[in-house]
């Protein structure tokens, strides 16, 4: 009876998801290393929630379905309750602040980085795990604590080596409601004409004022031909609101003077109910605190044409946006755009403890914010070099005791060693595994070398010593020799002067 085939397993990536190279890794963590600072100069500690939820703790924004996994990842766990990946660091954050609410101490100052999950059909650039690095105020309800966001939102860039290459642009969603309601569209019958209302807003950046404009209106047919139906307000209404969008600062749309006004002729035509004055004296605050604290227009930009989590945030927005060019995948020039933003969620908290607690915060997507360091030459990851190989030539048991000692020595020192852990009869095999993995130094001990106390060190880094007195590899090899012999008693001093030696020429090829 023959035996059926086995049939191979396929490796395959799940679609949306990424391996990590150790570059990528060591990135990651330079990058994050130099948020954290940021943050704790600020004040901040961190802490950290776990990446399930009960899936009727993440928020009203979730489907209301038998199975809620529309938008997050969810299972049902053995007493038949729900729950999900994590979608964003906020919401868990808001159930943390709740359910130890009594024993924080508010104002609650906190970040967090970890890891969140979309169950959305990936795309380039658009993956269904991906890396978010937050900061979080509760408890403070002032706009201070909004101006003070977006004042360490600035200083965290600046860390990266972004200066003069970003801006954070700042509105309130005051002022985008109080539009709203000015136009007609205030009530809560008119829920679903005002998302829609501003959805057609959020594509200003993308479609200008033209695309807008078709938005508001009766639709927009893109280049495909697909049509998009418009919000169908009247003339007025759609003028009123690309005023706000295109007049982006203060000074462009209110009046000189304490009392607030609008001085463009749509927006003037309007009522300037409460929900604007309390989001433009709002946004006059925080212009005068950034600025008192020495954060110019170039850094810290208040623009009204920012809309931010259509039903999240209750108060100022935020976003993050790096000014300079890269080439897309249709090869077309573009700004690089936004790496993060937030905003005052005031109702996150309240939905577990029934009462008010304020809250402001922002998140940094940490994935895309690499890539811009990337694309800039400002992220290469802090220098880690491969291991010194320690070589095996004997397989008995003092050899190889011998062999691991050597090992710890270099360790003990600081330096980055392993003892070769393959097949080791074939010697060839050991230098092309020290070749493939980039190890600078081999070290090697035969018999004979034990007998007499000594042990050799290979440099295995190819190339010469860039110097005007050094112009070929006949005075390389004499000016440091590719192997040496030493006493058992030097590895340490010599694995040392030689890996400098190495660091040296490094140093020279990168002046």
């Amino acid at each position: 009876m023959s035996n059926p085939k086995t049939q191979k397993l396929k490796a395959r990536l799940p679609r949306g998801f990424i391996d990590r190279s150790a570059a990528d890794i060591r990135a990651t963590e330079e990058m994050v290393a130099k948020i954290k600072a940021v943050y704790e100069l600020y004040g901040f500690d961190p802490v950290e929630t776990p990446m399930f939820e009960y899936t009727d703790c993440l928020g009203k924004f979730l489907p209301d379905t038998d199975r809620p996994n529309a938008g997050v990842f969810s299972v049902q766990d053995d007493d038949e309750q729900w729950l999900s990946l994590r979608y964003d660091l906020t919401a868990p954050l808001a159930r943390h602040v709740a359910e130890h609410i009594n024993e924080i101490q508010l104002p609650f100052r906190s970040y967090r980085a970890g890891w969140v999950f979309r169950n959305e059909k990936p795309g380039p650039g658009r993956f269904r795990q991906f890396m978010q690095f937050d900061a979080d105020s509760v408890g403070a309800p002032g706009v201070g604590a909004d101006a003070e966001m977006c004042m360490m939102f600035a200083d965290t860039l600046e860390a990266l080596g972004l200066k003069g290459q970003y801006v954070v642009r700042v509105n309130n969603r005051k002022v985008l409601d109080g539009v709203l309601e000015a136009i007609g569209l205030g009530g809560e019958a008119d829920g679903e004409q005002r998302l829609t209302v501003l959805r057609a807003m959020d594509k200003f950046d993308k479609f200008g004022s033209e695309g807008v404009r078709l938005l508001l209106g009766a639709g927009r047919k893109d280049e495909s031909g697909d049509f998009t139906k418009g919000a169908g307000l009247a003339e007025a209404a759609i003028a009123a609101i690309l005023e706000i969008l295109e007049g982006g600062s203060l000074e462009a749309l209110l009046a000189d003077g304490e009392d607030l006004a609008f001085k463009t002729p749509a927006l003037a035509a309007l009522p300037f109910n409460a929900a604007l004055h309390d989001g433009f004296s709002e946004l006059r605050a925080i212009s005068g605190l950034v600025r008192a604290a020495g954060y110019g227009p170039e850094r810290i930009r208040i623009d009204t044409s920012v809309v931010r989590g259509l039903e999240y945030y209750t108060g100022p927005v935020y976003e993050a946006e790096l000014l300079f060019p890269v080439t897309n995948e249709k090869g077309e020039v573009v700004q690089f755009g936004s790496v993060g933003g937030g905003g005052r969620y005031d109702g996150l908290v309240k939905r577990f403890t029934g009462r008010d607690v304020p809250a402001t915060g922002f998140s940094i997507g940490v994935s895309r914010l690499m890539s811009a360091l990337k694309n800039l030459g400002k992220l290469q990851g802090s220098e880690t070099l491969p291991p010194v190989l320690v070589t095996v030539m004997d397989g008995d048991a003092d050899a190889m005791a011998s062999y691991q000692a050597m090992t710890q020595q270099l360790r003990q020192a600081g330096i980055r060693a392993e003892m070769y852990q393959g097949n080791w009869k074939k010697f060839g095999n050991q230098l092309k595994y020290a070749d493939k993995r980039g190890c600078p130094l081999a070290i090697i001990q035969g018999s004979d070398e034990r007998a007499n106390g000594e042990i050799q060190i290979k440099d295995l880094i190819e190339g010469k010593r860039l110097s005007g007195e050094i112009t070929d590899n006949v005075t390389w090899r004499e000016s440091r020799p590719a192997q040496v012999t030493v006493a058992a008693g030097e590895l340490v001093d010599t694995v040392k002067r030689m890996l400098a030696g190495q660091a040296e020429d490094r140093a020279r090829a990168a002046s």
